[in-house]
Parts: structure tokens; C-alpha cells; sequence
């Protein structure tokens, strides 16, 4: 017998006991990348980020790519995003890395506000941006993901990558499949967007992927204050909430 589980016959298999290999630090360490043992470390990792976000307030979460250059124009429009959204009472959330990320984090740090990042552990990043005052880093994407659409009453998206768009998709699924409440989808950079609607309206919703309600969810615009203004819309029951239709 093994703790709860139960072994007879030909699955019984002789060998140490479960506190013997734990106490003892000579014996071997495989067991540390068991599928068992990433079950705790998941387990652990959604524990962390709920107790460490659970009096976090309204937040918007700001996406866009960690290439983004600091003297880029879309790095000085993630600053104001940041600062703006500060001084609209939310706290920014962002994946906490270079480039747009740290751009809405600096705008919320310099702002006074509540500057988040949920980091990721990547081969080729190497951890928070200097201006998160409040930060977690995962191992796992689906549970920072779960972080995101949690803790987060909107989404303002600059012109990023695989990444961005992971996180761009992600968002209207779970909201076009109702297993999120509508939440503001805003995307900044009208000419950078303009060719993804284009494809979206003129082949996807063509030939029937989508319906016409479902690109409702999302507004494009190159107004930080319009962006802002949508969150608080939101925020106050005041936003226009898209009613995708399900798919069939």
C-alpha cells in the first residue's frame, strides 16, 4: 500500500518507501521531474498567484511585445497607457518582461499606481522588468494565463508577436465562448492591427468561421484616452458589453 493507493499481486513493486527516498539527500532526484511532483508545483503555482493577487482591486492588463525599442513610439504609448490607466484608479498588469511590458509598467510605477508583472520562465529572458513593484514568476503559461483573465476587467493590446497574439486569441475565445464575462478588448496601433482585420473580416468571417458579432468584441483605436475611457465604461456598467453568438 502506498498512502492512499493500493497495490496487489503483480503491481506491487519492492523497493524503497516514499519517506525513505525523501529523507534520504544521497538517494537519486528523479523523482523531482515525476508528473506527480508537477502536479504540486501547479498546484503551488495557482496558490501563489491567487494569495498574492486576491487584494489586488480593479486591473487592465496591458500586453504587447518585449522587442518593442525604448525610443519606439509604441514604447512611449505603453508608458502613457500605464500612466493613464493608473490615474483611472486600476492597477496594470502586464507579463512583466522588456520592451511594451515595461513601458506600461514604468507609466504605472512613475504614476504612484499598483505595477504588476506575471514573468514566465524563458530560455531567453531574464526575469521582471525594474519597474514591477508587485511580481510572480510561473513555469507554467495556462496558470499565468488563468492570472490574467482573473485578476484583469480588460485588455489593452500593443502591436506584438506570437505572444501578444496568444494572449490577444486566448482572451476572445474564452469570451466568445462564454466561459468569461465580457470584458473590453482594446487594441492600440490602427495600421498595425488593420491587416489582421482585414483577413478577419475578408476570409474568416467570409467563409463562415466567425459571425459579424464576434469581431464586436474587440475595438481598435490609436487613442490611449479612448482605451481608458472603455475601462472605465466597463469598470462603472457603462460599456456596451458584445453578445458574441455561440458557435454552431
Amino acid at each position: 500500500m502506498k498512502g492512499r493507493e493500493i497495490e496487489r499481486r503483480g503491481q506491487v513493486h519492492e523497493g524503497s518507501t516514499t519517506d525513505q527516498r525523501l529523507l534520504d539527500s544521497r538517494g537519486p532526484t528523479d523523482w523531482l521531474h515525476s508528473d506527480t511532483w508537477r502536479v504540486l508545483r501547479i498546484q503551488s503555482e495557482f496558490v501563489e498567484g491567487f494569495g498574492a493577487l486576491a487584494e489586488l482591486g480593479p486591473a487592465i492588463a496591458v500586453f504587447g511585445s518585449a522587442r518593442t525599442p525604448t525610443d519606439h513610439p509604441f514604447y512611449a504609448i505603453g508608458e502613457e497607457a500605464g500612466r493613464k490607466l493608473t490615474e483611472a484608479g486600476f492597477a496594470v498588469i502586464t507579463g512583466g518582461g522588456p520592451g511594451a511590458m515595461e513601458a506600461a509598467n514604468k507609466g504605472a510605477c512613475e504614476a504612484g499606481g499598483i505595477s504588476v508583472g506575471l514573468g514566465i520562465e524563458l530560455p531567453f529572458e531574464s526575469g521582471l522588468n525594474q519597474w514591477v513593484d508587485k511580481g510572480i514568476n510561473f513555469r507554467y503559461f495556462f496558470a499565468r494565463k488563468t492570472m490574467f483573465v482573473k485578476y484583469s476587467q480588460g485588455f489593452v493590446v500593443l502591436p506584438g508577436g506570437l505572444g501578444t497574439l496568444d494572449e490577444l486569441f486566448e482572451a476572445l475565445t474564452l469570451v466568445q465562448t462564454q466561459k468569461v464575462t465580457s470584458f473590453p478588448i482594446v487594441l492600440i496601433g490602427t495600421d498595425y492591427w488593420q491587416g489582421l482585420f482585414d483577413w478577419l473580416r475578408g476570409t474568416v468571417l467570409d467563409e463562415g468561421k466567425i459571425n459579424a458579432k464576434d469581431l464586436d468584441m474587440m475595438v481598435v483605436t490609436d487613442d490611449v484616452d479612448e482605451a481608458v475611457a472603455l475601462m472605465v465604461a466597463a469598470r462603472e456598467d457603462r460599456w456596451p458589453t458584445p453578445t458574441p453568438e455561440r458557435p454552431e
